[in-house]
């Protein structure tokens, strides 16, 4: 990779579409893979609490949804004023100080790294014993499916984000497409359109409105993520008009997939959740695609195509966060937050400094999962338990960057027109994301509840260093004044 170190802009004449921003957060939130994983944490069969919103879980969802809407809103409107790398950071420093956003900055793009690094492992595991148990295929060992995803992912940064996205768009689409057509069949099928009302009453929680709450806890982890298009605000055209659309387009989208995605699992299983807690083992959609003899609606051949697509959506995760994480890298160096080699950018306008960060992070990862057990959880495999702890500090992680954004912007967006709906918004997302961050820690526990206290010590590290540099500068929010060398060459 040819670098430039006078380039401190990523970007060049050619620039991101909006569909190329709606890419980046719906691949990053891996709605297919959330729904395929996660719902059993909003019904209260996975979650450390054993609790959760039952059959309400359509309900749980659409609370999460409004919350997220809020802090939706909130990103929307601090794109409009600055248009930087480092977007999330650079909000949280524009309401609470430049040491605070850096201390978040630290702990934001820490926590997308390890959420890249931990899906990467995952998704390795996951081909290796899908195929092992569907083709008895075991010619490629665990590790060898994370070497070709490694070289995927190095590819596809290499060449340019618009790429990326445009990869992240197709596996989504696809991967989106399957599942809620499968969806609505199982809906359709089960007659779970005379039992509607059963999917979104309190009464249908085996707590009421407190499973409802608790389900909501953990419906907030279905969207993480969905900020992420504002990562390529300096890449975007027009990104004022274009990353606030992206934004809010990609949460009200995935919300209507979410809940019908929801309820057909709820409803698939005829309201039953000890039929649901049954198949929880081996994840109810899949249990649901199956033969009908098995439980399921459909076949074989429909459960290996929903087992590809979710892999599909799996690997659109993987680029989403390897490109949010990338840029966040280089906006800290950019700041003088990290080395200043790490703001080099290639000929294609790609920042090669930050880039080798992620990968040297995946080998890294990958070298743990297979040599070490700190991270075991008994009876799941090593990339599991991996995956497990890596997701959970990294959506603590961006939960509290959540929950600094909707404070700040008090203060930051505070001479905004519409005084009530920022009050609204602000304090909606604070609610909301206050109780992921409880969710995040209520009766988890070892080796998985060390995460957020990871987290917890990364932040207070950070503020710690950032009380001790100097005041981190402003990234670079309009950079039309530059050269077009300067801006950075062409992407694909």
């Amino acid at each position: 990779m040819s670098e430039k170190s006078s380039t401190t802009s990523l970007g060049g004449q050619r620039k991101l579409t909006l569909v190329d921003a709606v890419a980046q957060s719906v691949g990053f939130m891996g709605p297919v893979f959330s729904i395929a994983f996660l719902v059993p944490l909003v019904v209260g069969l996975a979650s450390a609490t054993q609790e959760g919103a039952g059959n309400a879980a359509g309900l749980s969802v659409i609370l999460a949804a409004i919350g997220v809407i809020g802090l939706g809103w909130i990103i929307a409107e601090y794109t409009k004023k600055i248009q930087a790398a480092g977007s999330l950071y650079t909000y949280v420093s524009d309401g609470l100080g430049g040491r605070v956003g850096s201390a978040a900055g630290w702990l934001y793009y820490t926590g997308i790294l390890a959420l890249s690094a931990g899906i990467l492992v995952m998704i390795g595991g996951t081909i290796h014993d899908t195929l092992q148990s569907e083709f008895t295929f075991t010619g490629i060992p665990y590790w060898g499916w994370d070497v070709l995803l490694f070289a995927l992912v190095a590819t596809v940064m290499f060449f340019g984000v618009a790429l990326s996205t445009r990869l992240q768009l197709v596996l989504a689409m696809i991967s989106v497409t399957v599942v809620l057509v499968f969806s609505v069949y199982v809906i359709l099928k089960s007659g779970g359109l005379h039992h509607i009302g059963s999917g979104f009453s309190p009464s249908s929680s085996p707590t009421h409105w407190k499973g409802v709450i608790f389900g909501m806890l953990y419906g907030v982890l279905l969207f993480t993520g969905f900020e992420s298009s504002a990562n390529l605000g300096e890449e975007t055209d027009k990104p004022a008009r274009n990353i606030p659309r992206a934004v809010l387009f990609s949460v009200m989208a995935i919300t209507v997939f979410y809940v019908i995605g929801s309820f057909a699992q709820v409803a698939g299983f005829h309201f039953n959740l000890a039929a649901l807690g049954k198949a929880n083992a081996a994840g109810p959609l899949f249990v649901l695609a199956g033969p009908t003899s098995q439980g399921g609606f459909a076949g074989v051949a429909v459960r290996r195509l929903v087992e590809l697509v979710v892999v599909f959506d799996m690997i659109a995760v993987l680029i989403g966060t390897a490109v949010a994480a990338s840029r966040g890298v280089f906006a800290l160096a950019r700041d003088e937050r990290l080395p200043g080699q790490l703001t080099s950018v290639s000929r294609r306008g790609t920042p090669t400094g930050a880039t080798y960060v992620v990968l040297s992070a995946y080998v890294v990862v990958v070298v743990m999962t297979l040599a070490s057990h700190a991270f075991s959880i008994t009876g799941y495999p090593e990339y599991f338990s991996m995956f497990s702890w890596m997701s959970t500090y990294g959506g603590f992680a961006i939960a509290v960057i959540y929950l600094l954004i909707a404070v700040g912007a008090l203060r930051g967006l505070r001479h905004h027109s519409s005084k009530v709906t920022l009050y609204v918004a602000s304090a909606v997302g604070f609610l909301v994301t206050a109780a992921a961050i409880f969710g995040a820690v209520y009766k988890v526990t070892a080796p998985t509840v060390y995460a957020p206290y990871t987290a917890a010590i990364v932040i207070i590290v950070g503020l710690v260093a950032a009380s001790m540099m100097p005041k981190a500068p402003q990234g670079v929010a309009d950079y039309s004044p530059l050269s077009e060398a300067q801006q950075g060459s062409l992407k694909l």
